[in-house]
């Protein structure tokens, strides 16, 4: 209110200001025009001082038609800015009165709608009012460079082999999970649409595939059901997302251990929960042939876990710690699996065979009785994450009498050096592997060797594990005794990963 009377004032002001100047400028001009008559003789001495004394040119009346004038000035501006003030008000109570309209629309739109809609880590999500129904619908893609190897070199042929020098997008995935009926009732499935492939392979080999689809019963901490096609929950560097990765991609000892995605069905559940005794289990029976594959006969795989979480918080199955975990929590885990059938080794891609064994499509039912075990330790804490597997695998050839073992681990670690330095950018980390593959033995073929890797990495996260550049550099050996030979070579990987 006192800015607008001063507003006010100073707008009276200056128009009395202006038509003072006006008039006295009219009456400067009167006076330049009888000075010339003057000077030219056209009137007298007598005439110009009677002409000078006319009221319209008096001092006296210019005052008093000036305060006349101010007073009548005085009158508009207050009609004016009245008028002004008043159009003002009209449009702010109109603007108010519009908003507010506008923003009870919108809550009663919400209050009244089904569906809540929202995006989160796992993409947009669709959810029931009263929270019995729920989808997440989410994408993600990696765009990854390798030289000169896509794949990790596993004999003295690949290192021999011709560079590879390529771009291709590794995943293209589509997620879709949540609950139904009862927010414990949970089911998920995932579409891998353009896995790339070679020019040897045919086009089925780059065809869309479900890679994942289960329904979950999770009422209860402590007993759980799952039924469907997954990652079994047997290692932890298998069962961590490839999309929240450490490094562009698993250790070499990934393809010889790991059991991969098996159809059946599993208990699992959580016990002691936050305490020193917090324990996770899962046991299951499974087909044993690989995703998409019924069995062929009546032999199961079985396989089962045991995660002891010894500080009493449970770890999520992702790398890195780019959440800064604020409490120290890890743990300590046992695994085991036996199958008997036709696969020496599993993948996304099914089941397959190890070197030196017959492939799935050449073996006999049974032909391979498999039986390994694992053991896994995972900590963070502060930016600090630490993470190691050993595996050991015994494969028993039925048909040709042998008898195979192998052994493998690996160990990681990665930090975000801006907790020690904040001058290191906060979204950096750093980190370091090692892994290797010892393999006496494969089949009724004669093989001794070994295989190392050595790798470093950095990761710069724009949004998390959902938006991330990787990069990471190995040195890749292979030490063959049959042989007598040892071959190393380096490689290079660049990634984008991202999350929608």
């Amino acid at each position: 209110m006192k800015s607008f009377r001063i507003y006010t004032k100073f707008f009276r002001i200056s128009a009395v200001f202006i038509i003072a100047v006006v008039s006295f400028s009219a009456y400067a001009a009167d006076k330049a025009l009888l000075d010339i008559l003057l000077d030219n003789g056209a009137i007298t001495q007598d005439q110009y001082k009677e002409l000078m004394q006319k009221p319209s040119l008096s001092s006296k009346d210019f005052g008093v038609e000036t305060a006349a004038t101010e007073a009548k000035v005085e009158e508009i501006v207050d009609r004016k800015v009245s008028e002004a003030m008043d159009q003002k008000l009209d449009k702010h109570i109109d603007a108010k009165m519009e908003k507010t309209i506008t923003d009870q629309v919108a809550k009663k739109v919400e209050q009244e709608s089904p569906v809540k809609v929202s995006h989160g880590s796992k993409g947009f999500r669709f959810e029931s009012r009263d929270g019995n129904w729920q989808t997440n619908l989410g994408w993600r893609a990696q765009l990854r460079y390798t030289s000169p190897y896509r794949s990790d070199p596993r004999s003295l042929g690949n290192f021999a082999a011709d560079t590879q020098n390529t771009f291709e997008a590794r995943r293209l995935r589509m997620k879709i999970g949540g609950h139904g009926y009862r927010p414990w009732l949970g089911y998920y499935f995932e579409v891998d649409l353009e896995p790339t492939r070679s020019t040897s392979d045919s086009s089925s080999s780059s065809s869309s595939r479900v890679i994942d689809w289960r329904i979950t019963v999770d009422k209860w901490d402590e007993l759980a059901l799952r039924v469907g096609q997954w990652k079994i929950d047997y290692n932890r560097e298998r069962v961590d997302s490839s999309g929240r990765q450490q490094f562009v991609e698993r250790s070499i000892v990934n393809r010889q251990f790991t059991i991969d995605r098996q159809v059946g069905v599993q208990l699992r559940g959580r016990l002691f929960k936050e305490t020193p005794a917090d324990l996770r289990y899962y046991v299951g029976a499974f087909t044993g042939e690989g995703r998409g594959v019924r069995n062929d006969d009546e032999d199961l795989m079985w396989a089962g876990r045991l995660q002891w979480n010894f500080l009493g918080r449970d770890l999520k199955t992702r790398q890195t710690d780019v959440e800064y975990t604020e409490l120290p929590t890890g743990s300590l885990s046992f695994g085991a699996a036996t199958n008997t059938g036709r696969c020496t080794r599993w993948s996304s891609s099914g089941c397959g065979n190890l070197s030196g064994f017959a492939s799935p499509a050449t073996a006999s039912n049974g032909q391979f009785e498999v039986e390994q075990y694992t053991q896994g330790f995972a900590f963070k804490w502060k930016g600090l994450s630490i993470q190691q597997e050993y595996h050991w695998k015994e494969v028993d050839d039925t048909v040709n009498n042998t008898n195979s073992d192998m052994e493998g681990a690996y160990v990681q670690s990665g930090y975000f050096f801006h907790h020690l330095v904040p001058a290191i950018p906060k979204q950096l980390e750093l980190a370091a592997r090692y892994a290797f593959v010892d393999e006496p033995n494969a089949g009724n073929v004669l093989v001794n060797n070994t295989r190392e890797e050595i790798t470093l990495g950095a990761n710069w996260f724009f949004a998390g594990h959902n938006s991330k550049i990787t990069a990471d550099f190995s040195y890749l050996s292979l030490e063959d005794v049959v042989a007598n030979r040892e071959v190393n070579d380096n490689r290079f990987r660049v990634q984008y990963d991202v999350s929608f």
